[in-house]
């Protein structure tokens, strides 16, 4: 099979990862690119020994450490995102999102930073003490389905946030905002009227600057590369330590 064929069908999670990890769609699908070239020139070289994703990953990690070292730079005492970014170690960023965002396996974490399980243990509970030191907020959950909205209102207060409220069609969500300015934003797609939960996090965000998660059944419908597409997308059946990761990473990499 050609690169193509084998690692083509990775390429949409890899960009996703990529943006978590840099916390900018423009810097993360700059990096995966990079990655791309590299392994085109000969630059960069994929361990096919390892199952396809995990290879791709690995390589991608090791591109991202040879040139994304900007990111690793003293703080200022400042609080942007950068900032919050450096105050999660590195290493166990990468393993946290590794896990809790791609789904990946402790045996297929520690494969793709290429340390022993217990390490890349070690690193997980690095990130997880890390997060818990971090940001708490206020957050409005837009979603049509009252079980999904429940469990999400749960796993959100585990966190410590605050939910403002539930809106289940894009006229609540915009009264919701306007009642009180959320902190971060959980939106479904697909609303309970036919309203669509793109355009009321539009809405949204014509007044205020805040991170917005989406929740879909379909993510391959808004990661085409085609237009500009959402940071963090989270698909549905999820499992709360996705959400959980994406709402932490979206607070470190938001502007205060």
């Amino acid at each position: 099979m050609s690169l193509v064929d084998t690692y083509a069908p990775y390429l949409p999670y890899l960009r996703r990862f990529s943006r978590a990890l840099t916390g900018s769609q423009t810097d993360g699908d700059r990096y995966v690119r990079t990655a791309l070239e590299a392994l085109v020139a000969g630059d960069a070289v994929i361990d096919d020994r390892l199952p396809p994703r995990t290879a791709l990953y690995r390589m991608f990690l090791g591109i991202w450490g040879s040139t994304g070292a900007q990111l690793e730079e003293p703080a200022d005492g400042s609080d942007t995102p950068t900032d919050r970014i450096r105050r999660l170690t590195p290493v166990s960023r990468q393993a946290f999102l590794l896990s809790a965002l791609e789904g990946l396996s402790l045996d297929e974490i520690a494969d793709v930073m290429n340390v022993s399980e217990d390490g890349a243990r070690e690193m997980l509970d690095q990130a997880e003490a890390d997060i818990e030191k971090e940001l708490r907020t206020n957050v409005l959950i837009i979603e049509d389905e009252p079980i999904i909205a429940a469990d999400i209102e749960e796993l959100v207060s585990d966190l410590g946030h605050e939910v403002d409220g539930v809106a289940a069609t894009r006229t609540e969500a915009v009264k919701m905002a306007g009642q009180r300015k959320p902190g971060i934003v959980l939106a479904d797609v697909q609303l309970a009227d036919g309203s669509s939960g793109i355009d009321a996090v539009d809405d949204i965000l014509t007044d205020y600057d805040v991170p917005v998660i989406f929740i879909t059944a379909f993510p391959e419908r808004l990661l085409t590369g085609d237009k500009p597409e959402p940071a963090y997308l989270i698909s549905k059946p999820f499992k709360p330590s996705n959400v959980k990761a994406a709402i932490s990473q979206a607070l470190f990499f938001h502007d205060s």
